[in-house]
């Protein structure tokens, strides 16, 4: 017998008897307490008493030896443990849940909510889109949206409060997974009784003329890439919560601002806008689509990714 062979096979004979000594019922209780971030409310989706859940939780303790959960205010806060273990224990259970008798997802039956962040701008144009595709097919499935991330989008994400989200901002971080969509060509807008404004500006002239932006402050801001020096800064007159705001304040001022075209050209009429080429560098911005890879093994997550990724490139 080969000194391989050997190896390998000492190595099943640690692994089974690990294995039979763990109740992986708990690893079901690690995964909702996790989600919920609170005893009371993952006892009540699993089905248990408050008690048996706070038991489970001791056992965890033992196994991985770490607290795993300590106490946060009214809640509880995972460890750094915890967090490591969580992608883990989520796919694994995924993995097993999609072999288990009736577990497909079926579109057309299915009730399941999916939450997703479509952000601003693109929500004006990709939300009715996906809505209205995910109804003709799925018409009993309900669709959460909202239209701006926050510190807390991570977090969201990870631990699948929030599904999907559809934006200008890639996650650079391993455990996130994203796909571009589409590359939008990005603009100079301004009023066309604009009196300076008569034709194509040079890259020097852009920051000369004063601009409306979508708020600096905002999480993610869609215009916080063209103005990320205090000189850029000192060109903004206006700062507005949307994109849709900020062209109407163009519309009745001397004030410029940077838009994709697809936008500019849906108001452009309606406005009286002029739409010019932008003499920037980053003169378009790719959209993405991006998820929490620990969801990914999800059948139902898969449907929602490609029905995504079919409506929404272009």
């Amino acid at each position: 017998m080969s000194e391989d062979h050997v190896k390998d096979s000492t190595q099943i004979e640690v692994i089974k008897p690990q294995l039979r000594k763990v109740d992986l019922n708990l690893l079901t209780i690690f995964d909702a307490v996790m989600q919920e971030q609170n005893i009371t409310r993952a006892a009540h989706s699993l089905g248990m008493s408050q008690p048996a859940v706070s038991n489970a939780l001791a056992r965890l303790k033992v196994m991985f030896n770490d607290e795993l959960f300590v106490r946060y205010g009214r809640g509880i806060q995972p460890t750094a443990r915890a967090h490591q273990l969580f992608g883990s224990v989520r796919q694994a259970l995924q993995l097993v849940q999609n072999e288990l008798p009736g577990s497909g997802f079926e579109p057309i039956t299915s009730e399941r909510i999916f939450n997703l962040c479509v952000c601003s701008p693109i929500d004006n144009f990709l939300t009715s889109v996906i809505y209205n595709n995910v109804e003709k097919i799925a018409p009993n499935i309900h669709l959460v949206f909202k239209s701006s991330l926050n510190q807390n989008t991570e977090h969201q994400l990870r631990y699948q409060e929030l599904e999907f989200v559809i934006g200008y901002d890639e996650f650079h971080r391993p455990e996130f997974s994203c796909v571009p969509l589409f590359k939008d060509e990005m603009v100079m807008v301004a009023s066309k009784s604009h009196p300076r404004i008569m034709g194509p500006l040079r890259e020097s002239d852009i920051y000369g003329e004063q601009h409306a932006v979508v708020s600096l402050e905002r999480y993610a801001s869609f215009s916080l890439p063209w103005y990320d020096t205090p000189d850029k800064q000192a060109s903004v007159a206006y700062q507005g919560m949307a994109l849709t705001s900020v062209l109407n304040v163009v519309s009745q001022t001397h004030l410029i601002a940077i838009a994709p075209r697809w936008l500019a050209e849906e108001f452009a009429e309606k406005l009286q806008l002029q739409i010019l080429p932008l003499p920037l560098k980053l003169n378009s911005r790719t959209c993405y689509l991006s998820w929490h890879e620990a969801a990914g093994r999800d059948k139902g997550h898969q449907w929602m990714e490609e029905l995504l990724v079919s409506v929404c490139s272009r």
